[in-house]
């Protein structure tokens, strides 16, 4: 095997492939970065078994040459050292070559770095998915979709089901829920290319970060595929598949109230940075908790204190309350993270008492709910 490739451009797509590898793996070969070239392009494959990102560099792109191939072929190299030699090498132009028993020159300006591979084909094969489930979302959409929900997963594995989003497909649109069982965030969103029939998967929540950072600022549509073990998400020449949780997502349709006593209007922001002040008190007590009230004249007042700091008070003029007063009591981290989601919006929060989870909507957007669960304070 023997190729030439612009620096810049391998970078790339080693930046997209590092991020399925992991220095924890118990299998030797997936310390390793996989690399087969043929007249095409460089396909360049990672894996932690969780998580496989495969992308492909064509060798022509836009009309430049980015490969040219001398011989075709493919090899293991081990991806963290693979891949800081070719961040520090000293030209844009880089060559590989791979001889006898793997050994692996790379060559650049007068650099030259031999490197020992590894057997390719002991490298696991990419697990086969059907088109039967695939649709089409826009990648803007996919991106807020994870950042409206993916932080709400738990980050405990005594249930491993919990650190994964739940995607539901039913008639017509897709839902996506998170919980950590102290709080729950929901997505829902039509499509008009869903496939036919009602499924559900869990993916994981690290799977989807991963995949939102690969999206980047990118504005090709996303190709999502399903079966009932792997998820496959494709953009551009980059394709992610990941593992689904097993196990039964929990019913969380019941956690959500359906009548409420009291219901506040107010702009997302303010609630955002007023919640943010009291936890500078909240935030030397252990739950960093952080209490709103009602009081007259649509003012909602939010306080926290600290036996040993103090205490802050803070009154926000909401743009209306409606119900019974409020005295509630809960986690401001769950708060800001809820608000955050909400992103900036004003927002309706609705409430069915001082122990009762309480739910968070955009007023422009009913799709996006978050719930909180309220903490005792006496």
């Amino acid at each position: 095997m023997k190729f030439e490739i612009m620096r810049h451009r391998l970078l790339e797509g080693l930046n997209d492939v590092m991020k399925a590898v992991s220095s924890k793996t118990t299998t030797p070969i997936l310390t390793g970065i996989k690399l087969e070239v043929t007249e095409d392009g460089l396909r360049l494959t990672g894996s932690d078994s969780d998580i496989t990102i495969q992308t492909f560099i064509k060798s022509e792109e836009n009309g430049d040459q980015m490969i040219r191939v001398i011989e075709e072929g493919s090899i293991v190299v081990q991806a963290r050292m693979f891949n800081e030699i070719i961040r520090k090498l000293p030209t844009s132009d880089v060559e590989i070559e791979v001889k006898e028993n793997y050994h692996t020159h790379i060559h650049s300006g007068k650099s030259e770095f031999h490197i020992i591979g590894l057997e390719p084909s002991e490298y696991p094969l990419l697990p086969e998915i059907q088109d039967d489930r695939q649709f089409i979302m826009p990648a803007d959409l996919l991106k807020s979709i994870v950042r409206e929900t993916v932080f709400a997963v738990s980050p405990s594995e005594s249930r491993p089901v919990l650190t994964g989003v739940h995607w539901q497909v039913k008639n017509g649109e897709l839902v996506c829920v998170a919980t950590d069982s102290h709080r729950l965030a929901r997505r829902k969103v039509i499509l008009v290319q869903l496939p036919e029939g009602e499924y559900s998967v869990v993916i994981p929540g690290k799977s989807l970060n991963e995949l939102s950072k690969i999206i980047g600022d990118s504005s090709e549509p996303v190709y999502i595929a399903m079966t009932s073990q792997q998820v496959l998400f494709k953009t551009g020449n980059v394709l992610l598949y990941s593992r689904l949780l097993e196990g039964n997502y929990p019913d969380t349709s019941r956690l959500i109230p359906t009548e409420y006593k009291t219901t506040v209007s107010m702009n997302g922001k303010v609630l955002f940075q007023a919640i943010d002040r009291a936890s500078l008190m909240a935030r030397e007590e252990r739950n960093n908790i952080v209490r709103l009230s009602s009081i007259e004249g649509n003012i909602v007042e939010i306080s926290s204190s600290s036996p040993e700091i103090g205490e802050v008070e803070e009154e926000i003029q909401t743009t209306s309350i409606e119900g019974e007063e409020i005295k509630i009591s809960f986690s401001a981290k769950y708060m800001m993270d809820a608000l955050r989601a909400l992103d900036g919006h004003d927002v309706i929060v609705q409430f069915t008492g001082a122990m009762r989870p309480f739910i968070l909507n955009s007023v422009h957007d009913e799709g996006v709910l978050q719930l909180i669960v309220p903490v005792r304070t006496y």
